[in-house]
């Protein structure tokens, strides 16, 4: 009835929010779009041909469940998940839509974006590839609990519109992945104009651009330090 106040039949799962760097606000996140085998150099070590192959995406869920908010200079701890003895890290940039909409076109793609940051794409790599191999949906392998770590994001007000820079990743100090977002098959102008044309992007839709070569498992107890150039450092411990 009009006047009456809202209930739930249960209280409302949390909703996962990201900080923006240099201020108080936070960025409500509504989805999670990931981009797969957007280096050449990764697409060949997973079996891929780079040349032939256009972009594909898949999703993760969008509740802090999976985004795992991680502030500059914090260390998040990401639980080993259940039914896998193979978990993946795989360093990837990271588009946070501001400005809705579909069929958007390349040059207007920046226009839409309200910043970048550093994320994690966990992967339970052997659930994936019996997904893979069964011709069935990669959600068990891609979209568990913490699968989705998040960095600081910074508007692009504050960074300019960016198309390059070193995307780097280490455990316990060793050098894992290191590459660079400009080599991108894919670069972020043609992501978001040929995901708009799948999914109407609505603000608070994230996107994972892919990841570089040199992606493997990591155990508990190891340290994960994902960066791009100027996006600061993601920090997570493998509980």
């Amino acid at each position: 009835m009009k006047g009456m106040a809202m209930e739930y039949v249960f209280t409302p799962s949390a909703r996962a929010e990201l900080p923006v760097y240099g201020t108080q606000a936070r960025f409500p996140v509504r989805r999670v779009y990931c981009v797969g085998r957007n280096y050449a150099d990764h697409a060949r070590e997973m079996g891929g041909d780079p040349v032939r192959e256009p972009p594909f995406f898949f999703c993760k869920a969008g509740d802090a469940d999976s985004v795992v908010a991680a502030a500059d200079g914090q260390t998040v701890r990401l639980p080993y998940p259940p039914q896998t003895a193979n978990l993946h890290y795989e360093a990837e940039w990271v588009l946070a839509v501001g400005k809705g909409g579909a069929d958007i076109a390349p040059q207007e793609a920046a226009a839409h974006i309200f910043g970048y940051a550093v994320g994690l794409d966990m992967t339970r790599r052997d659930v994936q590839a019996e997904m893979k191999k069964a011709g069935r949906p990669w959600e068990a392998g891609k979209a568990f609990d913490f699968s989705a770590p998040v960095g600081t994001l910074y508007p692009l007000s504050h960074t300019g519109e960016i198309n390059s820079g070193e995307i780097r990743l280490s455990v316990n100090g060793e050098t894992r992945q290191h590459s660079d977002i400009g080599h991108m098959i894919w670069p972020a102008a043609e992501i978001v104009s040929r995901l708009s044309q799948l999914f109407a992007l609505q603000p608070g839709d994230l996107i994972f651009t892919g990841t570089p070569a040199g992606v493997g498992a990591v155990v508990r107890g190891d340290i994960i330090e994902a960066s791009v150039a100027g996006l600061g450092v993601l920090r997570a411990e493998i509980a």
